[in-house]
C-alpha cells in the first residue's frame, strides 16, 4: 500500500475524531475501526466492542469485512505511538455502520437507504443522474458551457472504452493502465500523480483542470479512439503503443502552444474550497 501521511476526519461523527490512512495507489481512505465504533456508540472500550460486534455477525458478514480488513499502523491518541490498527476502506465503513445496532448509526443507514433508492430510480430513469450531476456542478459555480464540454467528454470517454472492450481490455487495472499511457505521454504525469501535483485525492481530475488541460486530455483520447478504430489493436500491449500514439498527438499540441505562450500550459491549481493539510483534512474558503 502506498499510504500517505495520516489525517484525520472530525466533521462526520459529531465531532469525534476518526483516524484515517489515504492510499493514493488505490485512492481511497482507509478509516479506523475502533474511532468509528467510538464515534457512533459511546463504548468505554470500542475494541472489545469491535471484538463482540464480529462475534454477533452472520457468517457473510464476518467474511465480507474480514476480507477488506487491514491492519496499518496509525499513531495512538494516549501515548502518541505507532499501533497496529484495524481499518476498513469507505465501502467496509459504511458497511460496518449498517451493522452497528446503535442510535447515532441511524442517519447513516437512512443515508444509505436514500441513495440505494435514488440509485434504483436512475435505472428507471437515466435522465435523473443527468439532471443530479448538472445540479451537482452548478452549485459548484461551473458554468453552464463547462458542464456541457464536460458531458461531452464523459460520453467522448466511453466511447474509447467500448473501443478498448472491443479491443480485448476487460480488467480495470488494464483501463487504468491504458489511461495513464495517455497522460504521461503528454503531460509527463501519471493520472495519480497528476492528482497529487494538483493536491488533491479522490477528487476528479477533469473537474480541477483548466479549460486547455481538458481539451488536451479530450484530444489525447479522442485520438486514441480513432487510431485504435484505424489499426484494430487487440490485447493489453498493442493498446498501449496506440495510447501512446494518442497521447503524443496532445503532446505535440501542447509543445507548439507553450512556445508561443512562453510558459507552461500545466496547472497545479485546483477548484477545491477545502485543502489537505499533513494530519488532519482543513477546509478553507478560498480568498
Amino acid at each position: 500500500m502506498n499510504e500517505n501521511k495520516l489525517k484525520t476526519i472530525s466533521n462526520l461523527f459529531e465531532g469525534k475524531e476518526i483516524r484515517s490512512i489515504w492510499d493514493s495507489e488505490k485512492e481511497d481512505y482507509y478509516f479506523s475501526v475502533v474511532d468509528v465504533i467510538s464515534a457512533l456508540t459511546d463504548s468505554s472500550n470500542p475494541r472489545n466492542y469491535w471484538n463482540m460486534l464480529k462475534k454477533r455477525m452472520t457468517e457473510e458478514e464476518r467474511s465480507e469485512l474480514y476480507t477488506k480488513c487491514v491492519q496499518l499502523k496509525m499513531k495512538s491518541k494516549n501515548d502518541g505511538k505507532n499501533y497496529l490498527t484495524d481499518t476498513l476502506d469507505t465501502k467496509g465503513i459504511l458497511r460496518l455502520i449498517e451493522s452497528v445496532p446503535s442510535p447515532k448509526a441511524e442517519p447513516f443507514k437512512i443515508w444509505l437507504a436514500n441513495l440505494g433508492s435514488e440509485r434504483i430510480d436512475e435505472v428507471f430513469d437515466p435522465e435523473i443522474a443527468i439532471k443530479r450531476a448538472i445540479d451537482y456542478y452548478r452549485k459548484r459555480g461551473y458554468s453552464d458551457k463547462w458542464i456541457e464540454t464536460r458531458l461531452k467528454g464523459i460520453l467522448n470517454r466511453n466511447k474509447l472504452t467500448d473501443i478498448w472492450k472491443d479491443g480485448g481490455i476487460s480488467k480495470d487495472y488494464e483501463y487504468g493502465i491504458l489511461t495513464n499511457e495517455i497522460y504521461k505521454e503528454w503531460s509527463g504525469m501519471k493520472a495519480s500523480e497528476y492528482k497529487a501535483y494538483k493536491s488533491i485525492r479522490k477528487e476528479s481530475l477533469r473537474d480541477n483542470m483548466s479549460d486547455i488541460e481538458v481539451a488536451l486530455t479530450d484530444l489525447g483520447e479522442i485520438a486514441t479512439r480513432e487510431l485504435a478504430k484505424e489499426h484494430k489493436p487487440y490485447g493489453l500491449e498493442q493498446n498501449k503503443v496506440i495510447a501512446k500514439m494518442g497521447g503524443n498527438v496532445s503532446k505535440v499540441a501542447r509543445d507548439n502552444l507553450e512556445q508561443k505562450l512562453g510558459k507552461s500550459v500545466i496547472s497545479n491549481q485546483n477548484n477545491l474550497n477545502y485543502q489537505y493539510i499533513d494530519e488532519k483534512e482543513k477546509k478553507e474558503n478560498k480568498k
